[in-house]
């Protein structure tokens, strides 16, 4: 028996495709998950493959591949993807996946990908194996870079980049800081140049994605 464990977000997708599984002689789906956190919660599952959704909740499938694979090396991987964006497949190769299925692709070819990946048909080439490892290594070197520039901020800069994410213009930051309008975008000026960034919208968008600081609401009695 053939045994399948299903990391997928979208219920309907997800339990569609368990039906069709079950259907199949010879293989069972023994588990599913819509998440990092209940792929975690599941512990020590024995499967012989796994379907990996690449967008869930909270966090991403190259995670819970490394998680998966580290407690059954063995396990087979294949990506199931929306976007097909190439730098989250390629941490997911990296991760250990070796295949990508496109989840608008019928179900009878996803079907069919897992059972030539369980016959041992190699799904993805060498060349393409390696261009994305090296995708996921650049992905690496820009995420090392940019923490970097992180941490150059100053504690004011800082200070500057939070009064941001809380939607202050110029002179309300400068009020907050107790500083000039003049100080208050020279500091900008330093951090966007920093963090390399164009804009004070980029430099929030960096900033969070980055967990720098949180995006607040206005307060709504600030005038």
């Amino acid at each position: 028996m053939n045994r399948v464990l299903l990391v997928e977000d979208h219920d309907s997708f997800k339990e569609s495709l368990a039906i069709v599984i079950n259907g199949e002689p010879g293989f069972e789906v023994v588990a599913q998950a819509r998440s990092v956190a209940e792929v975690e919660a599941l512990g020590d599952i024995e499967a012989d493959i796994a379907l990996v959704d690449l967008g869930l909740p909270d966090g991403d499938g190259a995670d819970v591949i490394w998680h998966l694979r580290e407690s059954n090396p063995g396990l087979k991987v294949m990506i199931l993807s929306a976007s097909l964006d190439r730098g989250e497949i390629a941490r997911a190769v990296e991760a250990g996946a070796a295949g990508v299925v496109h989840k608008s692709s019928p179900i009878v070819e996803v079907i069919g990908a897992v059972k030539r990946l369980l016959a041992g048909e190699v799904l993805l080439p060498s060349e393409e194996v390696v261009e994305y490892l090296r995708v996921a290594g650049q992905e690496r070197e820009r995420r090392h870079q940019e923490e970097l520039a992180i941490m150059r901020l100053t504690k004011r800069e800082r200070e500057v980049l939070e009064a941001l994410a809380e939607g202050l213009n110029s002179k309300e930051i400068a009020d907050r800081l107790n500083m000039t309008i003049e100080t208050e975008r020279t500091h900008v000026v330093n951090l966007l140049k920093k963090l390399k960034v164009h804009s004070r919208l980029e430099a929030v968008v960096f900033a969070v994605r980055h967990g720098v600081v949180e995006i607040r609401p206005l307060d709504q009695n600030r005038h």
